[in-house]
């Protein structure tokens, strides 16, 4: 039977090797543009979240140059106000 501290220095160069591994193919994905990177020409964004108690929540959206004020995670999800061409 071997001991078990003769072969932890095994494990833990198993694991170095490992995780090289993943992080070099992770590299590699992200040069040939495989990766799940930034997006050009985004439409929609966030721009602020305020919560108003644990289940609805207020949104600021903006879509093509147009903010949208959200009430959203009640029964009913509302557009409680729109403002057209407001620009950041």
């Amino acid at each position: 039977m071997t001991d078990p501290l003769s072969s932890l220095p095994w494990a833990i160069a198993a694991l170095a090797v490992t995780l090289l591994a993943v992080l070099l193919s992770g590299r590699l994905a992200a040069r040939l543009g495989l990766g799940a990177g930034p997006r050009q020409g985004r439409r929609l964004s966030i721009i602020e979240t305020l919560p108003l108690d644990s289940r609805r929540r207020l949104l600021l959206a903006r879509c093509d140059g147009t903010e949208v004020v959200l009430l959203v995670g009640g029964p009913n999800d509302l557009v409680v106000c729109s403002l057209a061409g407001r620009e950041a």
